[in-house]
């Protein structure tokens, strides 16, 4: 398996993965707009030349970062590929000089795995919650809200 930044090329792969979840109402949905504006933000998972894995890290601010979008194809999870993509998103995170980084998550068992702690959402600073004037579920958020410091 090959990790690598996303490129271009690799926006319809990501958007599939993507939705594929979102469809089934285990994470949000992303447009093909948000995914070529923030192409730089992704780290991809490659198998025998196919994108089999996804995740974005957002930076907010000096110290604080977003793990996101994170799809592992069906086929193959429970290999470790989620795991990786978190793992090297964090790597990029400390080589920027951030320190924590946080997701919101449907998925607390898998982020707990990988070291993250539940918290509640309003200990994340407001500028975290820009974005979310847009999502489908303002203002009642379901998601958990889990932070490690990297």
């Amino acid at each position: 398996m090959l990790l690598r930044k996303a490129t271009m090329a690799d926006v319809e792969s990501i958007r599939a993965l993507i939705n594929n979840y979102a469809d089934q109402g285990l994470m949000l949905p992303k447009a093909r707009s948000a995914i070529y504006e923030n192409i730089r933000e992704y780290v991809l998972a490659e198998e025998a030349g196919q994108v089999v894995g996804v995740g974005g890290l957002h930076i907010l601010w000096h110290d604080l970062a977003e793990v996101r979008s994170l799809a592992v194809a069906e086929g193959v999870r429970g290999k470790g590929i989620g795991r990786k993509i978190v793992s090297a998103l964090e790597e990029e995170a400390r080589t920027l000089g951030v320190t924590r980084c946080f997701a919101l998550t449907y998925q607390k068992d898998f982020f707990s795995s990988c070291g993250y702690q539940l918290v509640e959402n309003k200990e994340l600073p407001q500028k975290v919650w820009t974005e979310c004037i847009n999502c489908p579920k303002f203002p009642d958020c379901d998601e958990y809200a889990m932070v490690k410091e990297v």
